[in-house]
């Protein structure tokens, strides 16, 4: 089980890594919505709307569909890319009231056709963030730096949780995880974020702009983890798919980077750095 979970986590950085460095950014978004579609058919078969399979593959042409109409907008305008994050933002507050009052708010993801429009806003704006991220100069390590945000607050929380956790961050809904746990995420962000000024040579009140928003993101992080968690105990599955083998599904490998990549984006163009 651990060697297949290894050469699977290697072949996907591989392909991850190359597609980064080496793609042009509407390959890249080409490549990450089909990234994306995988999870929103997950995302579907999670739901009670979308338990026919037919029904979870048209919602995964639709969310497709949806980030290359998206790309191509973008590509003639980026001035209304503000409010895409910007709705993403929304989203991800209501997720963090919703987790509060687990688990009647959080039903609805799961058990009403709300779900179907927060699928798409899980998946649209990460993949035309990540597009924008990756087009701009020096862009390809911005994209890098960002997913590897997410691996640190995850990292971080895993260690320390072992280490140092005593308190439960939410029983009800990931048992496993603490808040030691969630500070040791978020101090290997701040870590993380050090690297980021030695990177892209950043000094003076952007430095400073720079490494809270990583500690932000790091939190955003945690809880997209927590909040796929709690939609997968309200449909009562494991995993949220098969398709990685020793991984589980694609929506399990990428909770965290719809909610990090998105925020992290809106706050480098709150920053003037994006």
């Amino acid at each position: 089980m651990l060697r297949q979970r290894v050469l699977t986590a290697v072949v996907l950085l591989a392909l991850l890594l190359a597609t980064i460095f080496m793609a042009p950014s509407a390959m890249l978004v080409a490549v990450f919505a089909l990234v994306g579609a995988i999870a929103a058919r997950e995302w579907a078969a999670l739901s009670t709307w979308a338990r026919a399979p037919s029904v979870a593959l048209g919602y995964a042409a639709l969310s497709y569909g949806l980030v290359m109409l998206a790309w191509w907008a973008h590509t003639r305008s980026a001035a209304w890319l503000p409010a895409l994050l910007g709705l993403s933002l929304l989203n991800w507050l209501w997720v963090a009231w919703a987790l509060a009052g687990y688990p009647q708010r959080v039903r609805p993801s799961v058990q009403s056709r709300w779900g179907i429009v927060q699928g798409l806003i899980l998946v649209v704006p990460t993949i035309v963030a990540c597009g924008h991220l990756q087009a701009r100069p020096e862009g390809a390590w911005w994209l890098l730096f960002a997913l590897f945000l997410v691996f640190a607050a995850d990292v971080g929380a895993y260690f320390a949780g072992r280490r140092f956790g005593r308190h439960k961050l939410a029983p009800l809904i990931s048992p496993g995880k603490t808040r030691e746990g969630a500070v040791g995420g978020l101090l290997l962000c701040g870590v993380w974020a050090g690297v980021g000024l030695w990177l892209f040579k950043l000094t003076g009140g952007p430095a400073l702009g720079f490494v809270l928003l990583c500690a932000v993101i790091g939190g955003f992080s945690i809880l997209g983890d927590l909040f796929e968690s709690a939609c997968k105990r309200i449909a009562n599955v494991k995993d949220s798919g098969n398709i990685l083998p020793g991984h589980g599904g694609m929506l399990d490998r990428i909770d965290s980077v719809v909610a990090a990549v998105p925020l992290f984006v809106l706050g480098l163009m709150a920053l003037g750095l994006a």
